[in-house]
């Protein structure tokens, strides 16, 4: 089986080398465009693109039937990535069969090919469940942290003479994202037949924000009962500012604590794996025994529970 892996890496760098040699280093002379060579008008679909969107229909037609996908749209706009879920769900198994294929490489020949392979493959589940996560609490954040400024610009086009939807467009084009791309968002459904209170509020869910919650309630309240809005976003925006200042004051009383609980749940994983590769040996004992795979284990499970504790310790919910 080594032997296999080893021929075959060889062939696979030869192979490489050539491609590398006659394609890029010494490419063939250049012959007449393909452009010039079809007909006008003609599209030509390679044998790859017609199968990769076979390939994305076919989990698009998965997908429209699970009522809860794991990758859904709300979830990837909410993240701030424009790909439609089947094609970020091929991206997501082309790369679990990579990290497959290592797996089995790495593990070749050794009790941990199941093991390794199977890890592998979740990997990039679990990365691209963290990126979306990450992305969109980034991006969460960055709305809270310009919400104030563009509501001041908004105030400021109300007191100039715009109407509110020609405002909120001024905003879209003045401000960065994400406060551009929702506010722009904003102005699309609305042109095409949507309530502005209902474009709002949906604004607001899609954000998970409270501040902006107010402001559609105020720019909903106002539109029904009149009055000088561009005073009410004033105030609004004093208030979002002051939360953030309170915000920021809490994130920085606990970012120690959180720099703790993070160091103390991996220090335990990191000291275990860099004494598991150095030393293999040193944990024979607790594989080989019922006793010590038992004391792995419960080891695992404190762990898992102490890192809950310490996490939901230092988060502070403001």
């Amino acid at each position: 089986m080594n032997a296999l892996v080893l021929y075959g890496g060889i062939a696979l760098g030869l192979i490489a080398l050539l491609v590398l040699v006659f394609l890029v280093i010494a490419p063939p002379a250049p012959r007449v465009a393909l452009e010039r060579r079809r007909a006008p008008g003609a599209v030509q679909v390679s044998t790859l693109s017609r199968v990769t969107d076979r390939t994305v229909e076919a989990i698009d037609g998965v997908i429209s039937k699970r009522t809860n996908p794991l990758f859904g749209a709300a979830e990837l706009e909410r993240a701030g990535i424009r790909m439609s879920p089947p094609s970020f769900v091929l991206m997501v198994i082309c790369t679990s069969v990579v990290f497959a294929a290592l797996g089995v490489l790495l593990g070749s020949g050794t009790p941990w090919l199941i093991p390794l392979l199977l890890t592998f493959a979740v990997l990039p589940l679990l990365g691209a469940k963290l990126l979306l996560g990450v992305r969109a609490g980034r991006r969460r954040t960055a709305f809270a942290e310009q919400l104030d400024d563009a509501l001041t610009l908004l105030a400021g086009s109300l007191r100039a003479g715009h109407s509110l939807l020609r405002a909120i467009d001024g905003v879209s084009q003045e401000t960065d994202s994400p406060i551009a791309e929702e506010f722009a968002r904003v102005v699309n459904e609305t042109r095409i037949g949507r309530d502005l209170g209902d474009a709002l509020a949906g604004t607001a869910e899609r954000m998970r924000s409270d501040d902006f919650q107010w402001v559609a309630q105020a720019i909903a309240i106002n539109r029904e009962v009149g009055g000088n809005l561009a005073e009410v976003l004033d105030q609004v925006a004093h208030t979002i500012r002051e939360r953030n200042q309170i915000r920021r004051q809490v994130k920085a009383l606990s970012a120690e604590g959180k720099i703790s609980a993070i160091v103390l749940i991996l220090l335990p994983i990191a000291v275990f794996a860099f004494l598991l590769l150095i030393q293999p040996g040193y944990f024979a004992g607790l594989f080989s025994s019922i006793i010590g795979v038992i004391a792995l284990v419960v080891a695992g499970i404190l762990l898992v529970l102490g890192a809950l504790w310490m996490m939901a310790v230092v988060k502070v919910k403001f």
